[in-house]
């Protein structure tokens, strides 16, 4: 009775001992760099089974035919996702043997060692042991090791999601443990800014600028971002307002809802910024083949808009806080850009042809006696982007006949600006007409031109004959 004892107890541990031994699956993190970067990747060497007996390969017909040990998919041509209906091609993943029991097999006469191969719903082999037993040489104990490797081609051709991509493998060594397994990609859950535009720099070196009649647009550059998972894209400014600064150093300010964002396509809604994260997204980015999605974000201003609020000379400073979140928002990442608009000062006097000349006729005695006045209805078209001065000045201090100089003083003849009270009498030095202007574009002036009685009293007794002097307008920024 007590021999019986020990013998059941000896099958009871031989029992548990195949227990412990019934194997793992093998897993392999697939670092995110090499996704994003497209990076061949290739594992370290990894225990796929264990041979705790065996030292040599099977033969058969009196040792002469190998049994090359192989490797076959149960589950079909693919890795499939564990949580969704998305697959990876076999051809992903490529392997090779590195070691059985720390070296590798010997390949004695006619055996060799395969290239790296992927896995297939046929018998693939996973060495060549030599063409007879005679020759053959066998291989160690132990783990047996294999070399796993993504091309970078993969990485590029294919959609990796966040999550366990498997593939059921059968062997066919029984003395090699497991006889199947899973082989499992680990492919992490990540979004990242591929770019970092960090900066945008706008400058604004024209009026005619401001008047295009259609919606200005600024772009932001290509806005690049990788990722392993769906997310959208979330938006705000970091301030309630647009910061002003005046070329002149004046601080102020401008609503940052006058700028709205967008992007050139359809991967954007255009909506108006605000302090506050909105969802930009049309829909969600998908993953994608090659994991990265790229978009090109814009900035809108209404023509109204931004003659009213962009028209001063100075700088246009605010931030841009982008987020890339997943759509369950457990992960995401951070993009900030500066965005610098520069106004350069500019400025604008234009006569139209019909006004360039101004005639006083000297006909009639009341001409003599009382003067004259003329206004001329929007002789000055005036832009400026800077509070200014206008002021008015002749080439000479006479006015000439025939390209000589004569006698008849340039003062005679006063110029001012219609509704204004100020009359400045004609000088080479230049006349202060126009007091305090604030940025304006494409204002019209009416010019009154005056000689008064007794400017016109001392031009009696000069020759019959035209006299002509040049007027010069300009502007002094204040």
């Amino acid at each position: 009775m007590k021999k019986m004892r020990t013998f059941l107890i000896g099958i009871f541990t031989v029992l548990c001992g195949l227990t412990v031994a019934k194997a793992q699956d093998v897993y392999l993190s697939i670092p995110e760099n090499n996704i994003f970067n497209r990076s061949e990747f290739t594992s370290l060497p990894t225990r796929v089974m264990v041979n705790a007996n065996r030292t040599n390969w099977d033969y058969v017909f009196f040792g002469l035919a190998p049994i090359a040990p192989t490797f076959t998919s149960v589950s079909g041509p693919s890795f499939t996702h564990s949580s969704s209906s998305f697959t990876l091609p076999s051809s992903t993943l490529l392997w090779q043997l590195e070691s059985m029991g720390g070296q590798l097999p010997s390949t004695g006469f006619s055996g060799s060692l395969p290239g790296f191969q992927s896995f297939s719903t046929s018998a693939i082999r996973w060495f060549e042991p030599p063409g007879s037993i005679i020759f053959g040489g066998g291989f160690n104990k132990g783990n047996i090791n294999f070399t796993f490797k993504i091309p970078g081609a993969q990485f590029a051709a294919n959609a990796y999601r966040a999550g366990n991509y498997s593939m059921d493998i059968l062997q066919n060594y029984n003395d090699f443990t497991p006889r199947n397994f899973k082989t499992i990609l680990v492919i992490p859950a990540s979004v990242r800014w591929l770019t970092t535009s960090l900066t945008k720099y706008i400058e604004i070196s024209s009026l005619n600028d401001y008047r295009i009649t259609g919606t200005r647009v600024f772009s932001l550059d290509n806005a690049e971002i990788a990722h392993t998972v769906d997310f959208n894209l979330w938006a705000k400014t970091a301030a309630t307002n647009i910061q002003f600064t005046s070329s002149k150093g004046v601080p102020g300010t401008r609503s940052i809802a006058s700028i709205k964002l967008g992007s050139n396509g359809s991967a954007l809604t255009t909506k108006a910024l605000s302090a506050n994260f909105q969802n930009f997204s049309a829909a969600n980015f998908s993953v994608v083949a090659g994991n990265r999605n790229s978009f090109t974000p814009e900035l809108y201003v209404s023509a109204e808009d931004f003659r009213n609020f962009f028209f001063e000379a100075g700088t246009y400073t605010f931030e841009l806080n982008f987020n890339a979140a997943s759509t369950d928002n457990s992960i995401n990442s951070l993009q900030n850009t500066a965005v610098q608009l520069k106004v350069l000062p500019r400025s604008e006097i234009t006569i139209p042809t019909s006004g360039r000349n101004v005639n006083f006729n000297f006909n009639t005695a009341a001409h003599y006696t009382n003067g004259q006045s003329q206004t001329i209805p929007s002789q000055i078209i005036l832009s400026n982007n800077e509070s200014f001065e206008l002021y008015v000045k002749s080439d000479e201090n006479y006015f000439k006949k025939g390209g000589l100089q004569t006698d008849i003083n340039s003062n005679i003849l006063q110029i001012g600006i219609d509704g204004s009270s100020v009359n400045a009498a004609l000088s080479k030095t230049p006349q202060k007409i126009l007091f305090n202007g604030t940025p304006v574009l494409d204002r019209e002036l009416n010019v009154t031109y005056t000689i008064l009685p007794s400017g016109a009293q001392s031009l009696v007794g000069k020759e019959n004959t035209t006299y002509s002097i040049n007027v010069y307008y300009s502007f002094t920024a204040i």
